[in-house]
Parts: structure tokens; C-alpha cells; sequence
């Protein structure tokens, strides 16, 4: 099935394009084989974002952009993104009522694309639907935010230059500086610019500008259009032209593709945030674990912190917490670990659970645990009865105990604890039984859980 997609959207079938960002957008399984296969085809479109607040005029601006590509024989493609419906999941407005004369052209592509929740101003396959567009031979590409005015700034990862669009009148310049949309416009524009306001607007802009310098060079232009009356749009294509042209230059100097370099890395870390959690989540062997934190926290019966670290696999084995020796009496085996080897005895406590008596001496970053029967009946008993004095266990701390007795578990491991119970040190403990370990009694604890 992915082959043939593949062979449809180089083949230019509009059919195909759509299928695939639909696909995209699905998170199907298959879509890393799809863009794998798409991606030696990509890297000739220029991508366009095309952001600024509500009511700017964005999607009229689009169109008129678009309709000056076409004059000029550019195949244009523009993925529109939209609000979620909080019932569909889909993108609110959709591509049926907006820009109605391009939707006929067959060289045209247009795609709303539900936001889902994601912030940012971009659906979360946005980066990708642009690949699959390149790929099928649309050199144009315009990407239109969602609008929101405040967030809007993730433009620049998708983006090969981003558009500001403001509006005379409507505080614009204010708004911009607390979005940060200053520092990610490569070229702005002030719509409707008939309105009253509009010489405020731009000097006002020319003032912030002057106060940033670009480290690429670029002097950001300010253009006036008025996009439903056609008006200016030629002269911010010029201006995307010279940008261009810019990009080129420094290319052909030998100096590094600044934004192409961030998005590309930006790109790599979203990837690989999605993928390692997805990871997590399948790897989750009680499903309803995280639900059963996210209860506790909701009652504050634990913090964000302690359920992070109860729930992160990465930090599952910390370290080797001690080794344990089976003594007949703390009094000989003291006078060879403690008065001999002239190790300091730390912790001494009695742990009626377990039926010992434990001193604890630091061995470096490890420990060494000596344990003194209570009762000849007691297991540390049982054992020096059978074997004598000698290694009882190695004990490997971790930080998610409950969580590796699920793997375990689920593994076919043979446990003798099926779940954590009290340790000394006010930790909980767990015993794997030897058969499982290759004859090594292996303990497993976990710092500071009661």
C-alpha cells in the first residue's frame, strides 16, 4: 500500500496527497516507511509561514499570494491550520469555504489541518505534510498558522521564512512583542493597510526592528498590502524573492543555512519525543498505572516529581546498593570488617520483618551489609544452618520497584516477593528467587517510598 501511495504523490496525483496526509495526521504505523521513501524527492519547494493574530486578513492575503504564484506558472500548495472541533477531533473552518477560486485548479493543493490540541499555531504533522507537498512537486508552499495571537511562533520550524501579518488599529505591535513574533519575522506585513493607523503601525515596527540586529544579515522589510483589493501582494512577493535570494547567497558563501539547520533540529527532537514516549507507553505493563498517579496527584497523595520517578523505566537500575553477608555474630565479623579493614559501621538497626539485625559500612559508592540472625528459624538463620557464613544477596537499587515487578512479572521471572514490602532504612525491598538469577538471591530496593 505504501508503494503505491509513493508512486502516486511523485506521479502528482492530488488523490494520493491527500491520502497520505490524511495518514499523517491518523498516525498511521507505516508513515515513517512513506516519508522514508518520499524524502530523496524533497528540498526543492520554498515553504512560506504565514502568521499574526485573528482577523489580520491571513487567509485572504494566502489567496491573493497564491493566485500570483499561479500567474507565474508555480504549482502552490497550502495546508490552512484550524482550530480542533471539540467533538470531531477535525479542523473547524476547513478547506470547502475558504479560497474558493483556487479550488478548481488542479495545481493547487489546499489542506486544513486540525491544530488537536497542539500548541504553537501548528497541527502536530504539519512538517510532514509539507514533505509529502515537496515531494509531488509543489514548489510553492504556504502554510497558514491557526491565529491564536500569542503562541503562533513554531512557524519557524516548518518554515522556510516566516510572514508577519498586522492589522492598523488592533494593538498589533504590543501583541508582537509578547508573542516573540519579532524575532521570527523575516518579513512583515501590515494589512488592510487603507485603515486609519497605519503610519503609527509602521513606525512603531521600524523602531523595534532597529533595536534587534540579525546575526544572518537580514533587514526584515515592512510591506503594506490591502489583500482583498490585490493590493501590495506583488511587492511582498518581490520581498520573498529577495529573501531568497539572501538564503542563496549565503549558501553560495559557504556559510550555514541558520534556519534550515534549526528546523532540522527542532524537527529531530519533536520525532524523537513522540517516538520515546510512545516507547514508554507500550512498554507500560499495568496499563491503568499511570491513571492510578495521575488519581494520587489529583488527591496530592504524591508529587509530580516522585510520580515521574515512579514511571521512568531510565531509572531503573541506579546503582549496586550493597552486598549482603550472612554473619553468626556482629561481634567476630566486626573485628575483621570494622577493626581489620577499618570500615566505618554507618547504620546498625534491627529489622523484625526479616528476623536480622543489620550493620551497614560504605564500601565506596556501594555498601556492605552484614546481617545477624535474630532467631535460628529466622531465613538468615535457615541459611547460615545449611551453607554457613558466607554472600547472602546482592541488592541493586532502583528507582520504579513496583514498576520492575510488573516486567518481571509479566517476564515469567519466579518472584519470592510478589510486592514491595518494608526494608531497613525505611525503603521497600523485593527478593528475586535464585533459580531465576543463576543461583544469586538478588534484591531490589527502593529509597525513600514509605
Amino acid at each position: 500500500m505504501t508503494d503505491s501511495l509513493v508512486n502516486g504523490i511523485l506521479k502528482r496525483d492530488l488523490r494520493a496527497v491527500a491520502r497520505a496526509i490524511t495518514r499523517i495526521e491518523n498516525g498511521d504505523p507505516e508513515n515513517s516507511l512513506l516519508l522514508t521513501e518520499l524524502f530523496p524527492h524533497t528540498g526543492k519547494a520554498l515553504t512560506i509561514g504565514i502568521t499574526g493574530a485573528p482577523g489580520a486578513g491571513k487567509s485572504s492575503l494566502v489567496d491573493r499570494l497564491a493566485l500570483h504564484y499561479r500567474e507565474l506558472g508555480h504549482r502552490v500548495g497550502i495546508l490552512a491550520i484550524d482550530p480542533s472541533s471539540p467533538f470531531t477531533g477535525g479542523a473547524l473552518l476547513g478547506d470547502r469555504i475558504r479560497m474558493q477560486a483556487l479550488a478548481t485548479d488542479e495545481n493547487v493543493f489546499i489542506r486544513s489541518m486540525a491544530t488537536r490540541g497542539r500548541m504553537g499555531g501548528l497541527a502536530r504533522g504539519t512538517a510532514d505534510a509539507v514533505s509529502i507537498l515537496d515531494a509531488a512537486g509543489f514548489d510553492r508552499i504556504l502554510i497558514e498558522t491557526v491565529g491564536v495571537g500569542q503562541d503562533e511562533v513554531d512557524i519557524v520550524k516548518a518554515a522556510d521564512l516566516s510572514i508577519v501579518v498586522l492589522v492598523p488599529g488592533m494593538g498589533d505591535d504590543i501583541q508582537a512583542i509578547k508573542a516573540g513574533i519579532m524575532e521570527i519575522g523575516d518579513i512583515f506585513v501590515i494589512n488592510k493597510s487603507e485603515r486609519e493607523g497605519v503610519e503609527r503601525t509602521e513606525r512603531e515596527l521600524i523602531a523595534l526592528l532597529e533595536m534587534d540586529h540579525r546575526d544572518d544579515g537580514w533587514e526584515p522589510p515592512i510591506v503594506r498590502t490591502v489583500a482583498t483589493r490585490n493590493i501590495g501582494v506583488e511587492r511582498l512577493a518581490g520581498s520573498i524573492d529577495r529573501y531568497t535570494s539572501h538564503l542563496q547567497a549565503q549558501l553560495a558563501a559557504g556559510l550555514p543555512p541558520r534556519r534550515r539547520v534549526g528546523m532540522s533540529r527542532q524537527r529531530l527532537l519533536e520525532m524523537l519525543g513522540e517516538r520515546l514516549l510512545q516507547q514508554f507507553l507500550d512498554g507500560l505493563h499495568e496499563p491503568d498505572r499511570l491513571d492510578r498517579l495521575a488519581d494520587s496527584l489529583a488527591r496530592r497523595q504524591v508529587s509530580p516529581w516522585m510520580a515521574i520517578e515512579q514511571l521512568v523505566p531510565a531509572a531503573s537500575i541506579r546503582s549496586i546498593s550493597h552486598l549482603g553477608v550472612a554473619v553468626s555474630g556482629f561481634d567476630e565479623a566486626l573485628r575483621f570488617w570494622r577493626d581489620g579493614l577499618e570500615l566505618e559501621v554507618k547504620e546498625l538497626e534491627t529489622v523484625p520483618d526479616q528476623g536480622v539485625r543489620v550493620a551497614m559500612l560504605p564500601v565506596g559508592e556501594s555498601r556492605l551489609e552484614l546481617l545477624e540472625p535474630l532467631t535460628p528459624d529466622s531465613p538468615v538463620g535457615r541459611f547460615i544452618e545449611r551453607r554457613g557464613p558466607g554472600i547472602h544477596h546482592l541488592c541493586l537499587e532502583v528507582a520504579d520497584l513496583p514498576g520492575i515487578l510488573g516486567r518481571l512479572r509479566g517476564a515469567g521471572i519466579r518472584l519470592i516477593d510478589q510486592e514491595p514490602r518494608p526494608g531497613a532504612g525505611g525503603a521497600l525491598v523485593a527478593f528475586v528467587h535464585p533459580s531465576s538469577t543463576g543461583g544469586v538471591l538478588l534484591e531490589l530496593t527502593q529509597k525513600g517510598s514509605h
